[in-house]
């Protein structure tokens, strides 16, 4: 009896087993999700939907994708999926070119359904504008003379709210900043000449993307003056090498024992981490001017390297490494007071690798201020600094064979001669003076290059140092 009792039990609770699955799959009543990951309030050239479909219980049978305009509808996609698809990311093309679509209202509609027996649909409308007129971009300046490896500065306007805007040179972009001219809206940028740049050679330009994600370009006239810089050949001993990587290795255990490897190591693999780590905290920069005036130099400092230098490194005879002075090295007496060069924010305070104890301080618009080498560091990140304000004092920490100063000034992230910024006469013709010039004169049209496709985008011994 007791027997015939559990084989009964067993049964019922193997149908009830079998009436839950089959509920909470086959009969499941939950419809699929749908996620939209940007802000589809306007639509243009090169926009995209981004959404992800889900159902974790019978899967994802079909997802399909409409815009609509005016009574006709256009199939953005049209998916099927076999069972077992619980999650599925769509990036989807929403070009109303070539759709009949016009700019004006419109309504995208996405249906997803699953696949159980009761084929659960979830459908998700979205209004939206079509808005494929690119923004417009206006040059308010009108010289830009740049030095190579120098700042250039540009002042441009544009024509309605965009959401990307900046300057392009090659690979590298340089991000523009809302500002006002005697109360009239425009941006300013601030971008880094690279040190190799000769005349005619370098195409600059200034591109914006609206929030429909139409994309445009303009031309940047400018005139680079060619500049050469010095070669220096420092020869690396093996006493050196030793002496300095056990203080690096303390700090990051990757530096090799042997001596070449451990100074190769340093001077370049920790160089480009340092280099990265740089233009991290540059990026923390605040939309809005902070310095006043011309930069201040070190005080009672001889000039021990420039910027620019290209150093070959010479190892028991043969040349191992190569690197860029990005910085000008300056030499007073044995931990010297090093002041902040202008006003601004302190972005970085702390041990950064190569340049041993560093500052760098953020003085607005992209531009920064760096201090290395220093023995000791006496303001702290997030601090707000005045022009000749104490940071620390200098030292031969990080790769330095002496006491001194490593001061660099950064763009954009990207280093340029900070001799530049210590001219009072090089900031009134190339950064002061171009703003009250440029409040007088209309916005005039610029050249236009190729139109950009628009991307995806959602809502004393010597020192050296």
């Amino acid at each position: 009896m007791n027997r015939m009792y559990l084989i009964a039990l067993a049964a019922v609770i193997a149908l009830a087993g079998a009436a839950f699955w089959a509920f909470n799959t086959v009969l499941e009543f939950e419809k699929p999700s749908i996620a939209v990951k940007d802000d589809l309030s306007t639509i243009g050239q090169g926009k995209a939907l981004a959404l992800t479909v889900a159902d974790l219980k019978s899967g994802i049978r079909s997802v399909s994708v409409t815009i609509s305009q005016d009574g006709k509808d256009a199939v953005l996609l049209s998916q099927t999926y076999p069972k077992g698809t619980a999650e599925e990311a769509l990036n989807i093309d929403v070009n109303p070119r070539g759709r009949g679509l016009k700019d004006g209202p419109a309504t995208i509609t996405v249906v997803a359904e699953d696949h159980s027996w009761l084929k659960n649909r979830e459908t998700l409308t979205l209004e939206t504008a079509i808005d494929t007129v690119p923004p417009q971009i206006g040059l308010i300046s009108s010289a830009h003379n740049v030095n190579a490896g120098g700042t250039g500065v540009a002042l441009y306007r544009v024509s309605e709210e965009v959401t990307m805007t900046g300057l392009k040179m090659g690979d590298r972009f340089f991000r523009g900043y809302p500002f006002a001219i005697q109360g009239k809206p425009c941006h300013i940028v601030y971008f880094a000449v690279p040190s190799s740049a000769g005349k005619g050679d370098l195409k600059i330009l200034i591109t914006a993307r609206d929030r429909a994600g139409n994309e445009s370009s303009a031309l940047l006239p400018h005139l680079v003056r060619g500049k050469k810089f010095k070669a220096d050949k420092i020869t690396i001993s093996r006493a050196f090498i030793e002496n300095m990587s056990p203080t690096f290795r303390q700090q990051d255990p990757r530096v090799p024992t042997t001596p070449l490897e451990a100074f190769l190591f340093i001077n370049e693999k920790l160089r480009d981490e340092n280099f990265k780590t740089i233009r991290e905290a540059c990026s923390r920069t605040q939309p809005k001017p902070l310095w006043e005036g011309p930069f201040l130099r070190m005080k009672n400092a001889a000039p021990m390297a420039g910027f620019g230098e290209e150093r070959s490194y010479v190892f028991e005879g043969m040349t191992v490494s190569r690197s860029t002075h990005l910085g000008v090295d300056l030499a007073s007496t044995e931990r010297a007071p090093i002041e902040s060069a202008n006003h601004g924010s302190v972005v970085f305070a702390g041990p950064l690798g190569i340049y041993g104890n560093a500052v760098i301080v953020d003085h607005g618009l992209g531009l920064c201020s760096l201090y290395a080498h220093l023995s000791e560091i006496s303001v702290k990140a997030g601090q707000a600094v005045t022009r000749g304000e104490a940071l620390g004092a200098s030292g031969s920490t990080g790769l330095a064979s002496g006491d001194h100063l490593h001061f660099s000034i950064l763009v954009g992230g990207e280093f340029v001669n900070p001799t530049e910024w210590w001219d009072a006469h090089w900031i009134r013709d190339n950064v002061t003076g171009k703003l009250s010039e440029s409040a007088s004169q209309p916005a005039a049209p610029a050249a236009k290059a190729q139109p950009a496709k628009a991307k995806a985008k959602p809502k004393k011994k010597k020192a050296r140092g």
